[in-house]
């Protein structure tokens, strides 16, 4: 999740088991510790891009590491808060506060390593938005009330109500899979492997990606709770194969090292940038619901092998493909123009 709402969560653990005379400090302790996990995103090196993907949602976020975070919070806060309340009490809000962070992020699609250092496989259930307007508001209005009256027990019907949301979300995640396994079907295509992600602040409109034969193919699905799904079919895109899209690729080279990585990283939704082939994209994820063109991706520095790729930002949308977005969210006919 974004970063406020990871405070937001936090927060709110924490003041559902506060006691009622601690729940400002409680709030405090727990927001502070619950933005504590995203820390890893300053892990980096200019001459290494993916280390900082590789990273982030990395050990921090493990759930074996709850403790340790816990106690870097605790170590933080203390010079500060060690006035007000007393250190076991601390050491607890802030373990509440920093306790959900992986299990929150592993809601959304990025991947989270929760097992490490057990696994280092990356969890994305994929149910909910990175960032979801309505489920932070439901925590904001129970933090802000559930504080202003010294209640604990509001912050509690918060999470109750937050994880309603949740449970919708896989409801319509689970509407959306049933949906294009119907239109794969109907092209007579077996479906190897697949992913569908909420779009934006929303869980309305759904991303698909499937692979069938060497192929993705993209489209949209928005789903209204008890009545049909519209489809929106998208574009489609060969999936990057080193030994016949790279021939000159050198073994043991950086470039090949990066490759590597990013697929691990994307989860081998990896295909060529439709108009950039020294570019490996990360399939998943797009701007439009139903487009090819990227989030991000690397630049792979062909000509000098021995050099590290570029990772890749692609995050300024269009007017046509925001007006594109919002009528496949209001579930309008689009124009007749190229997914």
């Amino acid at each position: 999740m974004d970063i406020v709402t990871q405070g937001l969560v936090g927060g709110t653990m924490a003041l559902a088991f506060a006691r009622r005379r601690e729940s400002k400090t409680a709030v405090l302790i727990g927001f502070a510790a619950g933005l504590l996990a995203d820390a890893d995103a300053l892990i980096r090196s200019p001459g290494d891009p993916l280390l900082t993907v590789e990273f982030h949602r990395h050990f921090s976020h493990s759930l074996f590491f709850i403790p340790f975070g816990a106690g870097i919070a605790f170590l933080i806060l203390w010079p500060f808060l060690r006035r007000r309340i007393s250190p076991q009490r601390l050491y607890l809000y802030a373990l509440l506060g920093y306790s959900m962070s992986g299990l929150l992020d592993s809601c959304t699609s990025y991947g989270t390593l929760l097992l490490w250092p057990l696994s280092s496989e990356r969890f994305a259930w994929s149910i909910i938005s990175i960032f979801d307007p309505v489920f932070s508001l439901i925590l904001v209005f129970a933090l802000i009330y559930g504080v202003t009256k010294a209640r604990p027990a509001v912050a509690r019907g918060g999470l109750l109500l937050a994880g309603a949301y949740l449970a919708a979300g896989v409801f319509q995640q689970h509407q959306a899979e049933t949906a294009i396994h119907e239109l794969a079907r109907q092209r007579g295509h077996t479906i190897e492997r697949q992913v569908v992600k909420p779009t934006v602040a929303n869980l309305i409109l759904w991303r698909s990606v499937y692979e069938s034969e060497g192929v993705f193919f993209i489209d949209a699905v928005r789903i209204i709770p008890f009545s049909s799904a519209r489809i929106y079919p998208g574009g489609r895109l060969a999936k990057f194969d080193t030994r016949r899209d790279l021939p000159e690729l050198k073994a043991g080279s950086a470039v090949a090292h990066d490759i590597s990585r990013f697929i691990r990283f994307s989860d081998n939704f990896v295909a060529r940038h439709p108009a950039r082939q020294n570019m490996l994209i990360d399939v998943r994820y797009s701007l439009l619901p139903t487009g090819v063109a990227p989030l991000w991706g690397i630049e792979m520095p062909l000509t000098s092998q021995h050099q590290h790729s570029r990772f890749i930002h692609f995050r300024k949308i269009s007017a046509t493909d925001r007006s594109r977005f919002i009528r496949m969210l209001a579930g309008s006919d689009l124009p007749s123009t190229a997914q």
